[in-house]
């Protein structure tokens, strides 16, 4: 099989040649920069010293350009939109030091150092507001800053939530067909799209770093207490939203086709280590309605499948996910209580794909041996991938410090076991 036809297989419940894997195919499927770098120094895929380019600066997240895809044996790209979370796009590069790391970033990653050594990063690129994300002194990603206006409960207006939401445009539509095509003829990888719009909630795009005068509910303990606290203001809010990315979806497949083997709907995260932090029925409630009618009008109109990424123990919540239409759940994060990779696929292996847990980026992959990484890359293959079923990932992003020779174990070990 070829890479594309490889993970079809896989997310029909076909046993493939053999397990696809995926690396850089999202933004929650990726690697930190400095990991990148190690890996591409310990490959010999360049020369000391050259940087890599940042294509996530909110994670600060590497690019797996095509010499590492082909010699890892990646079988996944991503589509999505061109610009970052922080709203300027991968374009005009420039060289940066990170931890002594030598990168690139965009010519709109511009930051300015605090007194404590941590640096301030901006929305759209523009220093002349305020900072919209912040690096803490000897950190690896950014963290949002609570950009949050004082609220008026008799005033609260759900449009204000919904600035960042609207009829994608002519020139995104042209960019996705031009990239769509580009991708599939050029190439014969799997595509995982990412279109934007379809994350009800998702708490990394609540405060809006993009944004430059954010308004509405951002902050986000602030928006947590509204799922319940004020859950008419945020049913309106997924209402519109949810009419606006099918709008959008229809106007987008138009143009991308069948070339998309499977869309990224939302990354909301609704577990904690120890269980859900939503209550089933709170869910089903609030979620699931808009959840069922992005996944209803895929399934009705398109070849794609539904992704869902949200960490933590979800094992409450999996039936919903189930009934709501998505064919996909990601990270699959086994550390968690209840997250049995065993049980796991047999309960839910013939409903979903588990798209992730070949690795615990949390415990194995960043504190373990290089024995326990291909014993666990061994043992998820087992479980994971028979009969399909099975795109092979880290539990998330594989981070900054972990271990060379763990990195290394974890692909020699998908090689020899996938």
């Amino acid at each position: 099989m070829n890479s594309r036809e490889r993970l079809n297989a896989a997310l029909n419940h076909r046993q493939p040649d053999r397990v696809p894997l995926d690396l850089g195919g999202s933004a929650v499927t990726g690697m930190s920069v400095a990991s990148v770098y190690l890996l591409r120094q310990a490959l010999q895929l360049d020369p000391p010293g050259t940087p890599v380019k940042v294509v996530e600066p909110y994670q600060m997240l590497g690019e797996i350009a095509p010499d590492l895809i082909a010699a890892l044996g990646v079988d996944v790209l991503p589509l999505g939109k061109r610009e970052t979370l922080f709203g300027f796009r991968n374009e005009g590069w420039k060289a940066w030091d990170f931890n002594r790391t030598p990168v690139l970033v965009p010519a709109g990653f511009n930051t300015t150092p605090e007194a404590d050594g941590s640096l301030l990063l901006y929305p759209d690129g523009d220093p002349c507001v305020p900072p919209s994300g912040k690096m803490p002194a000897g950190g690896y990603y950014f963290d949002s800053l609570n950009r949050q206006l004082p609220i008026d409960e008799d005033h609260l207006d759900p449009a204000d939530n919904l600035e960042e939401f609207g009829p994608i445009s002519d020139d995104d539509l042209t960019y996705l067909a031009a990239e769509a095509e580009r991708l599939y003829t050029t190439t014969d990888k799997g595509i995982l799209a990412n279109f934007g719009g379809t994350a009800f909630g998702d708490i990394a795009l609540v405060p809006a770093p993009w944004l430059k005068h954010p308004k509405g509910i951002r902050d986000v303990a602030e928006w947590y207490i509204s799922t319940a606290a004020r859950r008419d203001y945020v049913s309106a809010i997924f209402e519109q939203q949810c009419a606006i990315g099918l709008a959008n979806l229809e106007r987008i497949h138009a143009v991308v086709g069948e070339r998309v083997s499977a869309v990224f709907v939302t990354g909301t995260d609704f577990g904690t280590q120890a269980g859900p932090f939503i209550a089933p029925k709170a869910y089903r409630a609030l979620f699931m309605p808009y959840h069922q009618a992005v996944n209803h009008w895929i399934h009705s109109h398109t070849t794609w499948k539904s992704f869902i990424h949200s960490c933590g123990s979800v094992t409450a919540l999996l039936p919903s996910f189930v009934e709501a239409g998505f064919d996909i759940l990601n990270p699959v994060q086994t550390s968690a209580t209840g997250m049995d990779p065993r049980w796991l696929k047999q309960q839910f292996g013939s409903a979903l794909t588990f798209w992730g847990g070949g690795s615990d980026t949390q415990k194995t992959l960043a504190f373990g041996t290089p024995a326990q990484v291909r014993a666990e890359v061994k043992e998820r293959m087992e479980i994971f991938g028979a009969g399909g079923g099975f795109v092979f990932d880290a539990i998330h992003n594989i981070q900054a410090r972990t271990p060379l020779e763990n990195l290394t174990a974890l692909y020699q070990a998908v090689q020899e076991y996938r």
